[in-house]
């Protein structure tokens, strides 16, 4: 069995009991392809996190609990993670692969499958940004916001509703909501709904 931990500053995610398919599909071939990997509750950027893998026996979960798991692999497993990544990174030279989706792409995917569900307001676009730019800077997170919602107006996929936002503006007008920082701060109720 393999075990997995990802590890960004002071935060980490344990996973335990993967079988070698499980890990290749959910972790190894993400993680070369230099694509989010999803762990836990939070995904995992491979340019900012550290991976480690150990192979080693199934462990029970009285071995896992109480925060033993970690400690039980070290122990009794072997670590694997530069060999796999190699065969992991072989694997992929050899395969034609789609280029992974970019941030840019994931948070327009996300703010327009949000604005169909009833929209959402303004300022949660950075929270989505967050998500896929996780431990980045403030400043990052919000650019990723702001040119995700630019290119979703210009491409007419969402409008803008709400203090100084009108459905029918123009790019004039949204550069001057999207460049006010009472918008983005929920100051200003600006909320974004799809197109018709």
């Amino acid at each position: 069995m393999f075990h997995v931990q990802i590890r960004q500053s002071v935060h980490v995610s344990r996973e335990f009991n993967l079988t070698e398919e499980e890990l290749r599909r959910r972790i190894l071939a993400p993680w070369a392809a230099g694509a989010l990997v999803r762990s836990g509750e939070r995904q995992w950027a491979p340019e900012r996190a550290k991976l480690t893998i150990y192979e080693g026996p199934e462990l029970r979960p009285d071995e896992i609990g109480m925060g033993r798991g970690w400690g039980n692999v070290t122990k009794h497993g072997t670590e694997v993670t530069a060999q796999l990544l190699a065969d992991s990174g072989r694997a992929q030279e050899a395969t034609v692969l789609p280029p992974p989706t970019s941030e840019l792409d994931q948070c327009k995917q996300e703010i327009v499958r949000r604005a169909r569900d009833g929209g959402l307001e303004l300022e949660e676009c950075i929270a989505i940004a967050g998500s896929l730019r996780f431990g980045s800077r403030v400043s990052e997170r919000l650019a990723l916001a702001e040119q995700a919602v630019w290119e979703l107006l210009h491409a007419g996929a969402i409008t803008l509703d709400g203090d100084g936002a009108d459905q029918g503006a123009n790019a004039a007008e949204w550069q001057r909501v999207l460049l006010d920082w009472d918008a983005w701060s929920g100051s200003h109720h600006v909320s974004v709904t799809a197109a018709d």
